[in-house]
């Protein structure tokens, strides 16, 4: 699924070709994508609206339009992005476009068909309950040391909780637990002030070096916007090394399965 550094990808690759361009209609052929409100309505609204920004919160990408509209598409397990010419044949898992000023499309892909696009006056009826970001003055350690040891959770679910903290995922969650050096079964009551301190750190750390990198493409998962790969993998620590050599001490990489996700850490140096 692509995470905070994927879809901030996304947004900084559209954001030059879309800022001020006109929507000038929808073509759709798998209803249950739009989210909100139903297609017909859906249609009738984004017509002939203008974007004027294109932000991202937690994993979602905001285009905020003209007229009070805002238009949310979450990507969700194998959704891709690309703005297209509409000569350009459509692939068959293109199930959403918009039609822009320009002879140009704005190419909705999923594979999985996961993915959720929605069109709000209000965008907290999407986003109001996400976590703050993770690279945001907010995300502190005074509110981090508050909220974890509020809390008796285990480490590497409470991280994928959006509603905790938004935008991390399966990949950036092992790779930040590796750098704090924390181990993911950890109780998030279980943790001192100095290890909170870290934890913040290595979550920083991994997401500005994957937004840097503009993502991890592993396999066919994530591409970027022009179809070519981001260089995040390259990088891992954790993820996807099961029983190699750790890259800080004598142990060896460690695969199980934590709230039905598969997770990567040292079974020596996390502990």
């Amino acid at each position: 699924m692509p995470e905070l550094p994927e879809v901030e990808t996304f947004v900084r690759a559209l954001r030059p070709a879309l800022l001020g361009r006109t929507i000038q209609g929808v073509r759709n052929d798998w209803p249950a994508q739009l989210a909100k409100p139903d297609p017909d309505e859906f249609e009738r609204r984004i017509q002939l609206r203008t974007v004027e920004s294109l932000e991202r919160r937690g994993k979602y990408l905001v285009f905020k339009l003209d007229e009070n509209e805002t238009l949310i598409i979450h990507l969700k397990m194998s959704g891709h992005l690309s703005i297209e010419n509409v000569s350009k044949s459509v692939d068959k898992h293109v199930h959403t476009s918009f039609l822009l000023n320009g002879k140009e499309e704005l190419r909705f892909r999923d594979i999985r068909k996961f993915g959720r696009v929605y069109l709000v006056n209000n965008p907290d009826e999407v986003l109001g309950d996400l976590g703050p970001e993770p690279l945001s003055d907010e995300f502190s350690d005074q509110w981090l040391i508050e909220n974890l040891l509020g809390r008796k959770r285990i480490l590497k679910p409470l991280l994928l909780d959006q509603n905790f903290i938004a935008g991390i995922g399966n990949i950036y969650a092992d790779e930040a637990l590796f750098q704090a050096k924390l181990k993911p079964d950890r109780r998030s009551n279980s943790l001192s002030n100095s290890e909170i301190q870290g934890l913040r750190q290595g979550i920083q750390k991994v997401l500005s070096l994957g937004i840097k990198e503009e993502g991890a493409s592993i396999d066919t998962i994530y591409r970027k916007p022009d179809g070519s790969m981001g260089f995040m993998q390259d990088s891992f620590a954790v993820y996807g090394r099961t029983d190699m050599g750790c890259l800080r001490c004598s142990g060896k990489i460690k695969k199980i399965i934590l709230g039905g996700r598969g997770t990567h850490f040292c079974d020596q140096c996390q502990l």
